[in-house]
């Protein structure tokens, strides 16, 4: 089984069933994880931050880095295979506060709000996530039947 890691600010889409996808250590990074259950589709991505307005160059260099760009370029990948809407489910994961404990910039939170809301405008929303608190989070999706699995320190679970 081979495994596609993801970096941050990046996203890939995979329909091979030996896949894996995965990426590490989300902090107050966000993971949106789409899948779609008859074609067996799934696509990840790595945000950063919230607005690619704050660096229009490497937003146009790394568009997952950003929710604005990097989430409608892996949805338009995953139309290209195939995918419909009607068929999928997304998910998402991370968000945390690890070194902002008083919130002052709150980019977790920004990031999950930035990527719900571009989820949205695409009649998209999570059937499940696991978002907030102050825990760095692992995460991988199967690609053959879409399980998604979560893991921080010793602590594993799905989602």
């Amino acid at each position: 089984m081979g495994v596609i890691n993801i970096g941050i600010g990046e996203w890939a889409v995979s329909n091979d069933p030996a896949e894996t996808l995965k990426t590490y250590a989300l902090g107050s990074c966000v993971a949106v994880m789409i899948y779609d259950t008859k074609l067996s589709i799934a696509g990840m991505i790595h945000i950063a931050l919230p607005d690619s307005t704050v660096d229009e160059g490497r937003a146009r260099q790394l568009p997952g880095y950003f929710a604005d760009t990097g989430i409608p370029v892996m949805i338009e990948e995953m139309k290209k295979r195939g995918a419909v809407r009607g068929n999928v489910w997304v998910k998402l994961a991370g968000g945390a506060s690890l070194m902002d404990p008083n919130g002052f910039f709150d980019i977790g939170k920004r990031n999950i709000l930035a990527a719900k809301r571009i989820l949205w405008g695409s009649s998209l929303g999570p059937v499940a996530e696991d978002t907030g608190g102050s825990m760095s989070r692992t995460v991988s999706l199967v690609v053959a039947g879409g399980e998604t699995s979560l893991s921080s320190g010793q602590k594993q679970w799905t989602i």
